[in-house]
């Protein structure tokens, strides 16, 4: 599911090659709490998720669980965080424990997976292995900013200025109405300035921000090894 970064929250944005921020997390549902600053010597992957987002277990998860079952003995930690920009009624702290215990999914995730026949029972056919976290949602009023209006359609379409004059009013719309609707903002989806999910976020050993990726990239094995072997 895409979804480009929205008005910015008054923390550090993280920026590839620069010391990597801690992730704002509200709860360890799966797996011993920590983070990024407690991993020296650690090669960090992070999976970022939302529970319904059918590309995220089509993709996402399962390229996840495949770095974490190649390199779990080579100091690579992979940790899972559920976040939530849509669909709020059902990215929630409950349905991430409903998986992470039972395996059962939801919505979106549910139907896809069952069309692809990846269901037993209505059950996910497999166990996410590593440790997850619900991202830190924080409640939003709704306020509509001009110049993060602005911003926010500049990122989604560079060359916004030379589009016609009705195309350029029923975008502006859209993403009003779009930012009225929004009922939280994802903190650690947010601070890395992901463009939708799923999106990996790297980490490596001395806490330097190497990649921050959206959707599944084919390439990360490669990146995760040339880290290892630095």
């Amino acid at each position: 599911m895409f979804l480009t970064q929205t008005k910015t929250i008054n923390f550090v944005k993280a920026k590839i090659g620069e010391k990597a921020p801690n992730l704002k997390l509200s709860e360890w549902v799966q797996g011993l709490p920590s983070n990024i600053d407690q991993e020296g010597d650690h090669i960090v992957f992070v999976e970022v998720f939302q529970v319904n987002c059918p590309g995220c277990f089509l993709n996402g998860i399962p390229e996840a669980i495949n770095i974490y079952n190649k390199f779990r003995d080579d100091g690579v930690l992979v940790w899972g965080v559920a976040t939530a920009f849509e669909d709020f009624d059902k990215n929630t702290l409950e349905n991430l424990m409903l998986l992470l215990k039972t395996g059962e999914v939801i919505g979106d995730t549910k139907q896809a997976l069952g069309q692809y026949g990846k269901l037993d029972d209505s059950k996910l056919s497999y166990k996410i292995p590593f440790p997850v976290a619900m991202d830190s949602l924080k409640k939003t009023n709704g306020d509509i900013n001009e110049t993060g209006t602005m911003d926010y359609i500049y990122k989604q379409i560079p060359d916004f200025d030379s589009k016609p004059e009705d195309y350029k009013k029923q975008i502006i719309q859209q993403v009003k109405d779009y930012m009225k609707s929004k009922k939280f903002e994802a903190e650690t989806f947010e601070m890395y300035s992901l463009q939708g999910t799923p999106s990996s976020i790297i980490v490596d050993r001395k806490g330097i921000l190497r990649d921050v990726s959206f959707g599944q990239m084919g390439n990360l094995e490669q990146r995760i090894q040339s880290l290892i072997n630095e």
